[in-house]
């Protein structure tokens, strides 16, 4: 990984991730650039989601560090993937979008004019206006992927990262749901994306890395997509078993 022409707002220092002390990502290192726009991209297992949660300070490293530059833990905005969400939760569109404040406001802070024009704001943008009221649980797969991204909208982050956005999501929340990264990113934010679609990536992101439990290569998203480069990040994680076992870490944890 190589750092662009901006400041860098992320670095990684011979970075290794994992559970139970088994890695699954290992020995990353470099920069993004602060407002990039990055995919990150690899097969199944490749430890696309284990990084998003180490940069969030979800998980701590196994072994080297995770260095924010210029931006703090609590003004970061994490989406996780759609499926770790319990949206049987009695909580309706406005108060489960209204969460995005928490930060903000705690778990006791009123709701003023200003605050409640922000979340109106917010689900407009997302286009569910009319269905405040509606609970999580009557909501579509895709109406449930905007609430979530009006949620971080409030958040109002410098750094937004995103697991598998448009998972299960009908094309027309894809379609509004991208040009709202694209929004956040013209605005200056660093977006950081895990997908699985590269066609996706492809004319979205300019930049992607790709990841097979190691960085197999980082840079402008054509370059990266190669044949060559998707073949090998592929016999990397057909080989992972063997390679888990030769790269446990014994070293002590840092903090990220």
């Amino acid at each position: 990984m190589r750092p662009l022409a901006a400041g860098p707002i992320l670095r990684f220092e011979n970075l290794t991730l994992g559970y139970n002390r088994h890695p699954a990502v290992h020995h990353l290192r470099g920069e993004v650039a602060a407002g990039s726009l990055l995919a990150i991209v690899g097969p199944n297992g490749a430890g696309k989601s284990t990084l998003l949660k180490a940069i969030a300070g979800e998980l701590r490293p196994l072994q080297g560090r995770i260095e924010l530059i210029g931006v703090q833990r609590p003004q970061i905005a994490y989406l996780t993937q759609q499926a770790t969400l319990d949206n049987s939760f009695p909580i309706v569109v406005h108060d489960f979008v209204a969460m995005g404040l928490w930060r903000e406001i705690g778990a006791f802070g009123g709701l003023d004019r200003r605050l409640r024009r922000r979340i109106a704001e917010a689900i407009g943008g997302v286009g569910l206006s009319g269905l405040e009221a509606r609970p999580i649980g009557a909501l579509s797969g895709g109406q449930l992927q905007r609430a979530l991204f009006a949620r971080v909208m409030l958040q109002d982050a410098p750094l937004v990262l995103l697991d598998e956005p448009y998972g299960a999501i009908d094309a027309a929340s894809v379609r509004d749901l991208a040009a709202l990264v694209r929004h956040w990113h013209d605005e200056g934010r660093t977006v950081i994306v895990v997908l699985h679609d590269l066609e996706h990536v492809r004319q979205e992101y300019p930049e992607t890395l790709l990841l097979a439990r190691e960085l197999v290569a980082r840079g402008d998203t054509a370059s990266v997509l190669s044949e060559a480069n998707l073949l090998r990040a592929r016999h990397l994680a057909e080989g992972r078993g063997d390679e888990t076992q030769a790269a446990i870490c014994h070293a002590d944890q840092d903090v990220a």
